[in-house]
């Protein structure tokens, strides 16, 4: 499947196709929570994570999460991917520890994917 970054806000209905097209039950992303875009379609979070670098983001500011589309808003988003690892801005775990940031990324999947 096409990674494709996510400018500008989609249906929740056409994440969902694409998730099916590939895992079925979710899709994986990867969210420039300084830049308000993300990239959605990846076989790893690392693929999308460089295709948002090639055009000019900054690592610092791109997460790894996981896109549950069927499922209730409050559960929809998982933080969890290899790319989050990163001792020196104190995330030490594949999860998203810090609050603040999982809220950013949370602000920025509700602007980008509607329902």
């Amino acid at each position: 499947m096409e990674i494709k970054i996510i400018r500008e806000p989609i249906a929740l209905t056409e994440v969902a196709a694409l998730a099916k097209d590939q895992f079925g039950e979710m899709i994986k992303a990867a969210v420039d929570v300084e830049r308000r875009i993300a990239a959605l379609g990846g076989e790893l979070h690392s693929d999308e994570e460089a295709l948002l670098l090639a055009d000019g983001s900054r690592q610092e500011h791109v997460w790894g999460i996981n896109i549950y589309p069927d499922r209730p808003e409050a559960e929809r988003v998982e933080f969890d991917s290899m790319i989050n690892v990163r001792p020196s801005q104190g995330n030490r775990s594949r999860d998203v520890e810090d609050p603040a940031m999982r809220e950013r990324i949370l602000n920025v999947v509700s602007e980008l994917v509607r329902p």
